[in-house]
């Protein structure tokens, strides 16, 4: 979709919401390969998300909405207080239908629309989504396997409903405040990448449902100092060294007389207290994945799913932690065990199959997206600039999915013989979206996203002895050789996200930057994913040194390969969250190098942040203060001299706002000028579209002040 191009770029990012409204996503293909559904909007501004089914019956390929939340709701959308936390976890940025779960067969789709749960058929092309009895306001709805009746969470207990119709029955009521059941906990949704708090039997004849108790937690309080009339809410936070959740499993049977029989799934939640993995198939008794505290140790265990009694499968051990892979483990159609594991001798994260490796050393599986009867997708890469799907045979036969590695981001879903692909590349900002079956290419299912105004000019390169990988822009009008440029240095830097990809829409808010009249890096340093075990491990104990170490060689290196066109006398560096405590630890602990900062939602204390994150790079404060006192800001604070602007949003309940507090008193105290920008009503995310598209001209205005710039930033 086209955009006026006399609009802004900060304008139409905003608007957008980064240019995801619109864009098709959670593609389900059913087993059948008759249809596929998908979540888009209705447009590239249009924040309300539909469901629809692409036909692939006929020989013309027809997408059908079969759920428009303006047709469903009468009033505005209002949201339970589990639906916005779990949005918040979630990072996303619409509404209406932002999520669906359907049965084996993919015949229907379950889904909440402001707190109603809803069934529709997907293989009936007149059929309309129906309401399911609740008792209130719901959450996460999923319907069995067999397509018959639907579980969902409602005031933190968990209740099913028939799909044909009648009344819910409650199977787990907390018994207190503290208390929930098939919910997710913090820790599991924040830091291990699982959403979700229950799982159906593949027979749906039961559940495994996580019970949650949150009373050993601190509870802080979440206020807003514009609305000085409302009191504060009470967000349950495990900071570092501090007490985590009680989180159980417990097995619930349904039998056919209506009767309930809980029981818990047993192991030593004292020495495993992390719930990272269920996974539940047709193929053998479901599998868990438990982590002990530090994380240094896993046990996947077996679950018997009519007694919960169960077996050790694996207990793996490693000198640093753990890593939680996505889809790993899980089960092959034969029963056997796939993961994802660290090999250590040859650097590499690896599959095996009951312990069996199928994939080389070097490449670097990155997560398990479908164990199929002959092979395994994965998603995996020998470079992290680009990440492509690959199909890995039980025998070890590694292939791509789509014939020679394509440069950039591949991902895929696939269920029986149909496949739904996503691709973008370096000098495109579009993701294509393609069906294919037995092989061949079917149909291609439409992005609604706009476009936008500005097309990034992306030079790829690798750098210092460490191979650095980095991206560098400069103005769209730059003559090379013609003047030096400041620079803006545009990290991450941490642990579980890399910047550095092969895909153009990655680098719109860079470009943007860069026409102001700037040179642009962006640089994936020691931490970042995609280069192994030991790269990741580079980290252990300090997350300051390398991080930092790592920009500043990435500079030294780009301002070797382009001498005429960068000013290394003129570097400002800008991030947020990881990106913002890497942004002022630049300034507080280099400022030979780097001559401002926008620092973003700064972590700037690390004991205030949660414990599987903090407690997994720095160890336990209880056990290891020095460090954390090694990578904390506040100690610092002292030695600012060098420009510093802080922004942080006051109903952040990730990084709370107390870290940039904490700071800023330090640096008053100090004597050290800098600025602080709150935003009001702003979480971790900045949605809104004026506090969005101000916030880009607040940084350039910032660094326009300190460090000079060729353009305005108009």
């Amino acid at each position: 979709m086209s955009a006026d191009p006399a609009e802004s770029y900060p304008r139409q990012r905003a608007r957008t919401r980064a240019f995801r409204l619109g864009a098709p996503r959670a593609f389900v293909p059913s087993p059948d390969g008759q249809r596929i559904a998908f979540l888009r909007s209705r447009g590239g501004t249009d924040p309300l998300t539909c469901l629809w089914v692409l036909d692939l019956s006929g020989d013309e390929h027809v997408e059908r909405c079969v759920a428009d939340p303006r047709a469903l709701l009468a009033d505005e959308e209002t949201l339970p207080p589990e639906e916005r936390a779990r949005r918040e976890r979630l990072r996303e940025v619409s509404g209406g239908i932002t999520d669906y779960a359907v049965d084996r067969d993919a015949r229907v789709a379950v889904f909440a629309l402001s707190g109603a749960p809803y069934a529709v058929r997907l293989d009936d092309g007149e059929a309309r989504p129906v309401r399911l009895a609740a008792p209130g306001p719901v959450i996460d709805p999923r319907p069995d396997p067999t397509g018959a009746k639907a579980a969902f969470v409602s005031d933190r207990g968990l209740y099913v409903a028939p799909l044909a119709g009648g009344t819910e029955t409650a199977l787990c009521v907390p018994e207190g405040d503290t208390q929930s059941w098939g919910l997710a906990d913090f820790i599991a949704a924040e830091e291990l990448d699982r959403v979700r708090g229950y799982w159906w039997l593949a027979d749906g004849s039961g559940l495994l449902v996580e019970r949650c108790d949150e009373e050993p937690v601190a509870t802080w309080w979440i206020a807003d100092p514009a609305h000085p009339d409302q009191p504060a809410r009470a967000h349950r936070y495990p900071a570092a060294g501090t007490d985590n959740a009680d989180v159980s499993l417990w097995l619930i049977r349904l039998d056919e007389d209506g009767e309930i029989e809980r029981t818990e799934v047993a192991w030593d939640r004292t020495a495993f207290p992390y719930l990272a993995q269920v996974s539940v198939t047709r193929s053998g008794p479901p599998i868990i994945a438990v982590l002990s505290r530090d994380q240094r140790r896993e046990l996947v265990i077996e679950v018997d799913p009519d007694t919960a009694e169960v077996v050790v499968l694996r207990d793996r051990h490693d000198p640093e932690w753990i890593d939680v892979i996505p889809g790993s483990p899980t089960r092959a159609p034969s029963g056997s065990v796939l993961e994802v594991i660290a090999d250590r001798d040859c650097d590499t994260y690896r599959l095996v199959c009951d312990d069996v490796p199928l994939t080389p050393p070097g490449l670097q599986v990155e997560a398990i997206l479908d164990p199929g009867a002959d092979d395994v997708l994965v998603s995996a890469t020998d470079d992290p600039t680009r990440s492509s799907v690959y199909r890995v045979s039980y025998a070890g036969d590694v292939e791509t999915l789509l014939g020679a590695a394509p440069r950039g981001m591949v991902g895929a879903r696939r269920s029986g013989s149909t496949v739904v692909t996503t691709s973008t590349s370096l000098d495109t900002t579009a993701t294509t979206v393609e069906a294919w079956q037995a092989g061949q290419r079917t149909a291609a299912i439409a992005s609604l996203a706009e476009t936008p105004v500005i097309s990034p000019r992306v030079t790829m390169t690798t750098v210092g002895a460490r191979d650095l990988r980095a991206a560098v822009l400069f103005p769209a009008d730059h003559v090379p050789g013609a003047r030096r440029l400041p620079v803006i240095m545009s990290p991450y830097g941490g642990p579980h996200a890399r910047l550095v990809v092969e895909g153009g829409l990655s680098y719109g808010t860079d470009q943007w930057l860069a026409d102001q009249g700037y040179c642009v890096i962006v640089a994936d340093g020691r931490g970042t994913p995609g280069r192994g075990p030991a790269w990741d491990r580079a980290v252990k104990g300090d997350l300051a040194t390398p991080a930092l170490e790592d920009q500043v060689a990435a500079l030294e290196g780009v301002a070797a390969e382009f001498p005429d066109d960068v000013d290394v006398e003129r570097v400002g560096i800008r991030g947020w969250s990881f990106g913002g405590y890497l942004a002022a630890l630049a300034v507080l602990r280099r400022p030979d190098i780097f001559h401002a900062a926008v620092a973003g939602a700064p972590v700037t204390e690390w004991r205030l942040y949660d414990t599987a994150y903090t407690e997994r790079y720095l160890g336990d404060p209880r056990e290891d203060p020095a460090a954390y006192d090694a990578s904390s800001l506040l100690p610092l604070a002292a030695g600012l001299s060098r420009p510093l602007l802080i922004i942080h949003g006051l109903a952040d309940d990730n990084v709370v706002v107390a870290h940039t507090l904490q700071l800023s008193s330090a640096l008053l105290a100090a004597g050290r000028p800098h600025s602080v920008l709150p935003l009001t009503g702003v979480t971790h995310m900045t949605p809104q579209e004026v506090v969005a598209e101000n916030l880009l001209r607040a940084e350039v205005d910032f660094f326009g002040r300190y460090l000079g710039g060729g353009a305005a930033a108009g």
